[in-house]
């Protein structure tokens, strides 16, 4: 496909005469409403008294935002209505409101607890009522939030109700690739709740936050723990694997003079974490009446100069190349929603065996499951900030940076904003507390080796300035402050998209990624979404494309010499016209022989 056929192809609310078809994973078809997404959603502080609300819902539609007085039908609840799994298939419209409700018995009110409610993610705003009485509001539709409902419960039946609005990029709101009018590089659009909704019944005096920082060079790891009130505190570690129950260290401290209490403590014998070798230590922390389990690994990521002075990226203080895939997280009958816990750690796994060793999640975040799963079995992620903003003008953005790229690094970003969709100087601040509040959230994933603020332009503002105030968050991981294009001379990479021009290393002071690249397209008959597939470069057979990919991964391995330190290929699987996948849109079939 030629340079601007592609591009015009990538337009969100082009009119489009396509034929789509219905595709679903084999996760999707063994789906069981009674048993849906039943795992502990936040691994890295478990408890044992939880209560999963996943499960059939009643759900209303309506224009206005009082409480409606009839119901549209059920719902199944992670899945957006959006989705065929969520048993609606039915666009929220902007403007219109979406209604949940279901009722919770509740036996006993256990004395001396509190109950908090929990959800892994709401899109996009969202307010909350238990028992008729107002809990809580969120607007965000990427990131978890906790309510305590301790004062409106009462034993017996309860009554939970939630109200969310949707408008996608008809709001300046963060949305990623969500676009009410899909095609080509852009997806459709989903709302309401699309991950685990939970109960927790915790002591009066229980841990908030938990704060893991592993010192690799000191062999300490650094525990912040934040309470109620100030407590008791006990601490077990134990190392990973045969010597899981062994308990490598037990210590006791008194009660602090504040709720937030630091500790550094020693871990012995333990191997660096890496793709080849995911070394974990796990934690159990007794504070107070309260009792968590938790873990974490020893790893360090840097910047360094190699044995031929060419600035590298470094795992463990070794050069390290970061061999990726861009994922967009998408999946056919369920979108933003992985339908099971086993296809999350497929897809992990199918990446693992195709030979890489990162994952670039792609302006979304993932249910905390992902993370962990990436953490246990050896894959770094390199996490994007979700994009938002006003209109995306695809001439500034697509057009001017690939026909004319070196043009894009003169162009600052903290005094146009109107170019970048960021005119508005409280949507800059909303998503401003958006992304800080991802890292604050992500924090704790060994797996997170690098934060990108900012993705081909859309929706960026003071690039440089984020990344310094990023860094000082969490100075443990590499940034890249503007993947793709309009580098504004930050972070910790020169960052390039690459699809059109031959590949090549270019010199700077910061070690050179091609955060993507590839865009190979290649349709399998039975196996696509729509009769009109988009792509970069279009290959009949899978066989074309196994090819062309070896010829790709030869250039890759030569200019590994010349100071590439990264790549990250387009993509994990296809995404509803987007057929540049390594596997097919249903997971199905593995195009790379």
């Amino acid at each position: 496909m030629r340079l601007f056929d592609a591009l015009a192809a990538s337009r969100p609310g082009k009119p489009r005469q396509t034929t789509h078809f219905q595709l679903t994973t084999r996760w999707g078809r063994e789906i069981d409403p009674e048993n849906v997404l039943q795992d502990y959603p936040r691994p890295q502080l478990r408890r044992r008294e939880w209560i999963c609300l996943n499960g059939t819902w009643s759900y209303a539609i309506t224009r206005s935002g009082s409480r409606p007085h009839h119901v549209d039908g059920d719902i199944l609840v992670p899945f957006s209505p959006e989705t065929r799994l969520s048993g609606v298939n039915r666009r929220l419209k902007p403007g219109e409101y979406l209604w949940y409700q279901r009722s919770i018995q509740l036996p006993e009110i256990p004395e001396g607890k509190r109950l908090l409610l929990h959800f892994g993610a709401v899109d996009q705003a969202c307010t909350i009522w238990w028992n008729g009485h107002l809990a809580g509001r969120n607007e965000n539709g990427y990131l978890p939030f906790t309510l305590e409902v301790t004062d409106f419960v009462k034993q017996g039946k309860n009554n939970l109700r939630v109200r969310a609005r949707d408008d996608t990029e008809e709001s300046r709101c963060s949305r990623g690739k969500q676009s009410l009018h899909p095609g080509g590089m852009y997806y459709t659009a989903q709302s309401g709740i699309w991950q685990t909704v939970w109960l927790e019944w915790v002591p009066e005096n229980y841990l908030k936050n938990l704060k893991i920082t592993p010192d690799l060079d000191q062999g300490q790891v650094h525990l912040e723990i934040t309470m109620v009130r100030p407590a008791d505190l006990k601490v077990r570690m134990r190392l990973q694997g045969d010597a899981l129950s062994h308990c490598i260290l037990a210590r006791e401290f008194g009660k602090g003079t504040g709720s937030r209490i630091s500790l550094d403590l020693e871990v012995p014998d333990f191997r660096p974490w890496t793709p080849e070798d995911p070394f974990l230590c796990t934690l159990q922390i007794q504070a107070g009446e309260d009792l968590v389990e938790s873990y974490f690994a020893m790893r360090k990521l840097s910047v360094g100069m190699d044995e031929n002075r060419r600035p590298r990226l470094f795992l463990n203080n070794e050069p390290y190349f970061f061999n990726g895939v861009l994922d967009q997280g998408y999946w056919p009958e369920s979108l933003y929603t992985p339908p099971s816990d086993d296809a999350m750690q497929a897809d992990i796994r199918n990446m693992k065996d195709l030979g890489f060793n990162t994952i670039r999640k792609h302006l979304k975040i993932e249910p905390l499951r992902w993370y962990y799963h990436c953490d246990r079995m050896g894959m770094i992620v390199w996490q994007d900030m979700v994009n938002g903003g006003g209109k995306n003008h695809s001439l500034f953005t697509c057009y001017l940076p690939n026909a004319l790229p070196v043009v894009t690094e003169h162009i600052k970003d903290d005094r146009y904003y109107f170019l970048y969709g960021r005119a508005s100087t409280d949507d800059r601040a909303q998503w401003e507390k958006e992304c800080k509040r991802t890292v604050e959230t992500l924090y704790n994933c060994p797996c997170i080796a690098l934060w990108t603020i900012f993705n081909e332009g859309w929706g960026q503002f003071d690039a440089l300035r984020l990344e310094k105030e990023i860094r000082a968050m969490d100075p443990t991981r590499l940034i890249d402050h503007a993947s793709g294009w309009y580098d504004q001379g930050g972070g910790d990479i020169k960052s390039v998209h690459n699809y059109f021009r031959t590949l090549k290393v270019k010199n700077d002071r910061r070690p050179f990624v091609l955060s993507e690249y590839g865009g190979y397209s290649c349709t399998i008959p039975g196996h696509v979404y729509s009769d009109v597939p988009y792509g970069y470069r279009t290959y009949g057979t899978a066989e074309e494309l196994s090819a062309a990919l070896k010829k790709l991964r030869q250039t890759t391995e030569r200019l590994r010499e010349k100071g590439l330190s990264g790549a990250i290929f387009t993509q994990l699987s296809d995404v509803e016209e987007e057929t540049n996948g390594l596997y097919t849109w249903d997971r199905e079939i593995c195009k790379v022989k």
